[in-house]
């Protein structure tokens, strides 16, 4: 059963995300009870590779309410989980010209707290504009399609 915990729904206007990867977080202490009731940010969040290892940078999990002095520093770089191959992968993707590692939504699978990775590439912002109004029309069309079919339910006098 996968619980949604958090999404980045920023990285998916700010970037074309071409690919996703599903990595373990190794986390510290009460981390994971502050996880559970959904204490974490993603917005500013991403990952590097750093001497054969992922690292997310700037999740912030909040410290557990309950938990004693030595919660651990909420901003800290975390440690991602994935197999060499995947790393590797990742590693010749992100050396390409315009290709980041962006954090796309944290969610428990099982007992296992795992974050999805998204290979991306920035946008431009002819692209975000796009993205804006694209949705602005899809607003614009729904509320024109509710507003007649309300007009047509109204009993006529």
């Amino acid at each position: 059963m996968i619980k949604i915990i958090a999404k980045n729904k920023r990285a998916y206007f700010e970037y074309f995300i071409e690919d996703t990867f599903e990595a373990g977080i190794e986390l510290q202490g009460s981390e994971v009870k502050s996880a559970r009731l959904g204490n974490v940010n993603l917005k500013d969040s991403y990952a590097i590779i750093r001497n054969n290892e992922v690292l997310l940078l700037n999740a912030h999990i909040s410290p557990y309410k309950n938990g004693s002095v030595y919660n651990p520093d909420p901003v800290r770089t975390r440690r991602l989980l994935m197999h060499k191959f995947e790393i590797n992968k990742l590693r010749h993707k992100v050396a390409e010209k315009g290709y980041t590692l962006v954090v796309t939504k944290l969610y428990f699978k099982g007992s296992l707290l795992k974050a999805e990775i998204g290979l991306a590439k920035g946008k431009d912002i002819g692209d975000k504009r796009h993205v804006i109004a694209e949705r602005e029309s899809k607003r614009a069309a729904e509320r024109a399609i509710k507003e007649a079919y309300s007009r047509n339910l109204t009993p006529k006098n």
